[in-house]
């Protein structure tokens, strides 16, 4: 049903033809970057947080991880990732195909600044063998994302900094 869910979410912006399908599992961000052949920072992956709020979705490229510091300067709280069961739970999609597409309403989703560097990135699309390439706007407004976050680090922030 995820699948569904993603597909039917994305046929509203006529993007449903255009998540790709791999006959290899694409559930993490190594094996994503080897379907698509290209680097794990392109893989716009999705990590599920609870807060005191409810759960919130954070997408980031595939080689940035979590500032615990900033997360907890942004949201005021400490970071708590939700357990396997619960990611079902709450997004309704599998461990592996996270995505924030066809996603519960009060689930609220952020982008983070790590993404912007690339000028097409590949969120899953609801299960451990699908991906979409999007640009970060399209991503943005397919998402109805809350907005642009700053949480993570270790990737190469520096390098990006240096090309603006």
């Amino acid at each position: 049903m995820s699948v569904e869910s993603a597909r039917a979410h994305l046929a509203q912006f006529g993007k449903e033809n255009d998540i790709l399908f791999f006959h290899e599992s694409s559930a993490t961000v190594e094996l994503a970057a080897h379907a698509l052949h290209t680097q794990p920072g392109h893989i716009a992956k999705t990590l599920s947080f609870l807060t005191e709020d409810g759960p919130i979705l954070i997408v980031c490229a595939g080689d940035a991880r979590i500032d615990n510091h900033r997360y907890k300067d942004l949201f005021h709280q400490k970071a708590k990732m939700l357990t396997p069961q619960q990611v079902e739970e709450y997004t309704t999609h599998p461990v592996g195909g996270v995505c924030p597409f066809g996603v519960p309403e009060d689930v609220k989703i952020y982008l983070d600044e790590s993404l912007k560097r690339f000028d097409i990135v590949y969120p899953a699309c609801g299960s451990g063998n699908s991906a979409i390439p999007l640009t970060c706007e399209e991503l943005a407004q397919y998402s109805a994302c809350q907005g642009w976050v700053d949480v993570c680090k270790d990737w190469g922030r520096q390098n990006h900094e240096e090309t603006l």
